[in-house]
Parts: C-alpha cells; sequence; structure tokens
C-alpha cells in the first residue's frame, strides 16, 4: 500500500522543488519508502509535528494543507467570524507553511489575519482572541532540532485546541486526500479578494500593553543599571522581548550575535531548547565576557525562557523552570501584597510535574494552587473556567517545569515575553534592595525546604518505538512496583482512570514514596521520549542529589 502511494507522489506535480529529488533518491528503498508513507502524521491537540521532507509521515505543503483543509472544514461549522489567525516562527519553511494554510483557508471562504513577520507563539493567541477568531495556527516545531517543523492549532479563546475539536479536526483530515483533497487558492489571490489580511498595528500595540500592564512594581527596572544578555535563539523572540524590556527600561542588553537573527538551521544550537546547556553556551560566554547579571535565552517560537544568574563569586548558574515558577510565583504574590493590588481569592495553575515547593510558597501567601495535566492548554482551561464565572482577575500566575510561565489571562499560552519581563523586573527589584535571584532562591529553599527536582528522558526512536513505549507503560501498570531503590511506595496515581484523580484521562503514573519523594513516568504528547520525573527533599542539596540518583539507577532498567 505504501508503495503505490509512494509511486503516486513520485508522479505529481509537487510543487516544491526539494521534494521530487528526495523521492528519486529513495527508489528502491523499502525501508525509506515505508518510513515516509507507511503512515501519516497524526493531528492530536498540539496539532501536527515532524520531519520535513516528502511523504504523509513528513512536513510538507501537502501534509499542511490537507490538515488546513480539515480545520476549515471544522470551522465552517463553527459560526462566528469565520477568521482563522496565523503567525510562525523561524523554522525552515514556516513562513511558507503559513502562507500555503491562508491559501486554504481563503480558498474556503475563511477570513485570515496572518501577521507580516515572524512572531512568537503568544502573539498568535493574542491575535486570536482580538480578531475573535474561530480558530489560530502556530507554524513550528518549538524547540525541536531544526529538521523539525509543525503547525499548533488553536481554539477560539486563543488556547491549543481541545480533545474534542482535534478529533474532529482528524477525522475531516482523513477524509481529505493529502494530494488532492484540499482546496486551494495562491496567498497573493487571497491578499487580493481581501480574504487575507495582515494583523494591524493596532493588534500589536494591544499585545504590548497587556504584557506591560502586568508589571508587579512598575518603574523598578528604570534606573537599576541590569546588565542583561539575551539570545533570541535564532527565533522569533527578538523583537518583542527587546522591545518590552526597553518599554519597561531595561536597555543595557547585549544580543549573542551568532543567535540574533532569524535561522532555522540553528547552526550554534543544534537542539535549540532553553533548558538545556548547550543552547546557552554562548549566551553564558558572553555574560562572562560582559559581567552581565543575567543571561536570558528564549526558544524559536518564544514561548518558553531559560536564565543564568550570576552568582556572588561570578560564576553563572542555570536555573531550572521549577525554581523559576518558585522564583516569579513568590516574587508575584510578594509584590501584589505590598502594592495592594493582589486579587482577592488569588489562584495559580501548576502542571502535576512541577515541584511540590510551589504548594509551600502558595500557602505561604495564600493563594490557591489549582494541579493540572501537562500542557499548557490545561492551564489555559483553568483561566477559562475562571472567565466563565466572571472571576478571571484572580488568575495571578500559571507554570510549568518545562520553561513555561504565563502571569495575567491576555493569552491563553506559555509566554516567554511576559516571563522575560517579569524575570528581568525581577532581577532589578532584587538588585535594588541589595540582594539577587541567585540570594532570594536560596532564602527560599531555607524557609521551605531543600526540594530537588529532575527530569530524565528515554528516547524510543523509529516506526517501533511506539510500541515499546506502551509496552513499558503496560508493564508497569500489570505488574505494579512496590518500592524504588528500597524505598516504599506509599500511593499510586494512575491518570488513565479519571474516576480516582478527577482530572481528564491521561497516560501518567505517580509514585509517591514513604520518604516524601516522588517518581513520575509520562510519555511525551510530541516526542518519541518517555520522561521520569524525580523530586526529592533533603537536608541540603547534596543528600536529595543522592536520592535521586538512587531512585534514577532504580528506574533504569524499567526504561531498558
Amino acid at each position: 500500500m505504501y508503495n503505490k502511494e509512494f509511486e503516486r507522489w513520485l508522479s505529481y506535480d509537487l510543487e516544491d522543488p526539494d521534494l521530487k529529488p528526495e523521492l528519486m533518491g529513495i527508489q528502491g528503498n523499502d525501508d525509506e519508502i515505508k518510513e515516509r508513507f507507511a503512515v501519516s502524521l497524526k493531528f492530536g491537540t498540539a496539532g501536527l509535528r515532524g520531519t520535513l521532507g516528502a511523504g504523509t509521515n513528513r512536513m510538507n505543503i501537502w501534509v499542511v494543507r490537507q490538515a488546513t483543509q480539515g480545520l476549515a472544514n471544522w470551522v465552517l461549522t463553527q459560526g462566528g467570524t469565520q477568521t482563522v489567525a496565523i503567525s510562525y516562527d523561524s523554522r525552515l519553511k514556516s513562513d511558507v507553511f503559513s502562507k500555503e494554510a491562508a491559501g486554504v483557508l481563503a480558498a474556503n471562504g475563511i477570513k485570515v489575519r496572518i501577521y507580516d513577520a515572524l512572531m512568537p507563539v503568544p502573539a498568535l493567541s493574542f491575535a486570536t482572541r482580538y480578531y475573535n477568531c474561530n480558530a489560530g495556527i502556530m507554524v513550528t516545531a518549538s524547540h525541536n532540532p531544526a529538521k523539525y517543523n509543525g503547525y499548533k492549532a488553536y481554539g477560539p479563546d486563543g488556547c491549543q485546541m481541545t480533545d474534542d475539536a482535534a478529533a474532529i479536526v482528524y477525522d475531516e483530515i482523513q477524509k481529505t486526500d493529502v494530494l488532492t483533497g484540499a482546496k486551494v487558492m495562491s496567498f497573493a489571490e487571497g491578499v487580493e479578494k481581501g480574504l487575507i489580511r495582515f494583523v494591524g498595528d493596532d493588534c500589536k500595540k494591544a499585545f504590548y500593553e497587556a504584557i506591560e500592564a502586568r508589571q508587579v512594581r512598575p518603574g523598578v527596572a528604570k534606573d537599576s543599571g541590569l546588565k542583561l544578555v539575551y539570545s533570541p535563539l535564532n527565533g522569533s523572540g527578538l523583537v518583542p522581548v527587546t522591545k518590552v524590556l526597553s518599554d519597561i527600561g531595561i536597555t543595557d542588553i547585549t544580543i549573542v550575535p551568532e543567535q540574533e537573527y532569524p535561522n532555522g538551521y540553528f547552526t550554534t544550537a543544534p537542539y535549540p531548547n532553553p533548558e538545556i546547556f548547550e543552547a546557552l553556551k554562548y549566551g553564558l560566554e558572553l555574560a562572562k565576557k560582559t559581567g552581565a547579571d543575567l543571561m536570558l535565552a528564549t526558544d524559536p517560537d518564544a514561548d518558553r525562557v531559560g536564565i543564568a544568574m550570576k552568582c556572588p563569586d561570578g560564576s553563572y548558574e542555570l536555573v531550572s523552570g521549577n525554581e523559576m515558577g518558585v522564583l516569579l510565583l513568590d516574587y508575584i504574590c510578594a509584590g501584589r501584597k505590598e502594592q495592594g493590588t493582589m486579587p482577592e481569592n488569588p489562584v495559580a495553575v501548576m502542571s502535576l510535574v512541577s515541584t511540590p515547593l510551589a504548594d509551600a510558597v502558595a500557602e505561604h501567601y495564600g493563594v490557591e494552587l489549582r494541579h493540572v495535566l501537562t500542557g499548557f492548554k490545561w492551564i489555559g482551561d483553568q483561566i477559562a473556567q475562571l472567565e466563565e464565572a466572571g472571576q478571571v482577575d484572580r488568575f495571578i500566575f500559571g507554570f510549568e517545569e518545562s520553561y513555561g510561565y504565563l502571569a495575567g489571562p491576555y493569552v491563553r499560552d506559555k509566554d516567554a515575553v511576559i516571563a522575560s519581563m517579569l524575570i528581568c523586573e525581577m532581577a532589578a527589584y532584587y538588585r535594588s534592595t541589595g540582594s539577587s535571584i541567585k540570594q532570594r532562591l536560596e532564602e527560599i529553599y531555607a524557609q521551605y525546604g531543600r526540594y530537588l527536582n529532575k527530569v530524565d528522558s528515554f528516547e524510543f526512536p523509529g516506526l517501533s518505538g511506539m510500541d515499546k513505549m506502551s509496552g513499558i507503560m503496560k508493564g508497569l501498570r500489570d505488574s505494579a512496583p512496590s518500592e524504588f531503590a528500597g524505598i516504599k511506595v506509599n500511593s499510586v496515581k494512575d491518570f488513565e482512570k479519571p474516576e480516582e484523580t478527577g482530572l481528564p484521562k491521561a497516560n501518567v503514573l505517580i509514585y509517591g514514596l514513604e520518604d516524601g519523594s516522588s517518581v513520575i513516568v509520562r510519555p511525551s504528547g510530541t516526542e518519541p521520549k518517555i520522561k521520569i520525573y524525580y523530586t526529592t527533599k533533603g537536608t541540603d542539596l547534596k543528600d536529595a542529589e543522592d536520592k535521586k540518583e538512587k531512585l534514577a539507577a532504580a528506574c533504569a532498567p524499567i526504561l531498558a
């Protein structure tokens, strides 16, 4: 069957000059043909994500058109404005795919609002809400390596598409022939007919105003003398992040030259992920050279930010996503109480794989901290519930351990632009009081206990990878471990059983251990990986690390 599809593609006018040579190069190679054509990229709540190339199991203009026709079929049943917002980042072919998507929507009589230059995820979420759109499309593969691209789909609230809507879109995609099924109009014709319009300056201005309105201590960053090194990792963060920072008074910003401008090859960061040291290497070298107080890096679609802080001895220390989540929660709570801007019955939200240290901080400030499944759409869903109840102002902060933060309900996805602003404001404030982010973090540990959160990832590549992953999860469910590294398992939460957890169904297992540690096992939703999240609490860092290493050694054979 896949050979037949391969032959069909080979004899078709594929329009993109990169596709035909690739297919001719794999003629007669059954493994390569099977890999590209035996399955199609699956459309889920995170949309599509895959390697660039020819075939149904690759990201290319045909798969994008097919997905957009599926989305268009759903939009046409929704009433409303019949409008879709589109943005894209710096990845290879992102601009091409976004224009192809716009053309398919226009051919279906659906209006499009598309950014005239690359803009990040939060800007797409904002435009979707600003123009009362039925849906939004963000062309990005987030922090994956350069050979990937993807297509994130958003609902009318600016949140990633719900499971129900994504299932309908997926059904419509499956009914659409990948080469002949989509209605197509050129981008130029769509513009000419008035169906495709660019996002206006009014929307961009409103986006920046919404972010800057969430300053905790307005004016504190001006004249703070904060020295910053910033890397957009060759992505979409450069313009929005530097604009907002200069607006609040942070102007001593040195941009990492090799990572300043859009470059989808990510030559200096093969894995452009601010969670990993390699991506921050150039920024750290520059920070040492310039004596910066802080080094920031945003990922290509600028929804996540990683930082390194200067320590008293002049060295730089990376701050984990959990630590930054706790630092921001603490800063926002303390600052809003001091400023008299804390709402009544404040609510913060975090993913269930994030640190329990945040629970202790939230309790200290009298904030209700809600736990949700992994994926920022679940944080967005909590904001939507508050909005429905007329209480959206209660939401003060949401975060997940993978470096995603949001303060305020103006968008419904993580936002590295506001996170960068608040991190710099927080650094400026502590500097003005003779303290630092590093010192405040140590104070938090001294107050609440030395928590340690670490994640180990295990990759399962290829077509057989998914089967291996489900086999491992099945094994853990069929014969649940009674102990890890000799520490008794006190409780097991299986999120495949919503009746027990009170949350939607998810492929997650949480083991609570006798000594207060926890082990969480979760397959990634976007990559062929199983992640294990460890939380330990020790008398000091070394004690907590020793406990983690013992747990990791006990888990390794399970994932072998």
